[in-house]
């Protein structure tokens, strides 16, 4: 089982990465101010792998009677399914405004801080 949870956290760091770094390579186009900023499909893959990471996580954590912060998980869970939400609302934009796009790169830097500094 720890073996399985550990694999889940891997590829739950990978769809952070996979989330923030599309976010970074976006902020780029924004700073050159000539390309229109927009969510890119790996931004929405990493969300989902979120997701379904972290609540596969939970789970088996429960079922494995280890102890989960009901109060963390939940805060994160709800950063997250904003997250989503915006991404996947906005996912076919050509042009996005910058406080949407922002609050996404936000939501997610404050994901990781509660998963860290969140104890």
């Amino acid at each position: 089982m720890d073996t399985l949870i550990n694999v889940l956290v891997g590829l739950h760091i990978l769809g952070i990465a996979a989330l923030l770094g599309g976010f970074l390579t976006q902020l780029k186009v924004m700073g050159n101010g000539t390309a229109a900023v927009r969510f890119v499909p790996g931004m929405l893959y990493g969300a989902a792998t979120m997701l379904v990471t972290g609540v596969t996580m939970v789970a088996l954590l429960n079922a494995d009677d280890r102890h989960v912060d009901n109060a963390k998980i939940g805060v994160k869970l709800a950063v997250l399914v904003v997250i989503l939400g915006l991404v996947y609302v906005k996912r076919d934009e050509e042009r996005l405004d910058r406080a949407t796009f922002g609050a996404v790169g936000v939501l997610t830097a404050l994901n990781i801080f509660i998963a860290v500094l969140w104890t």
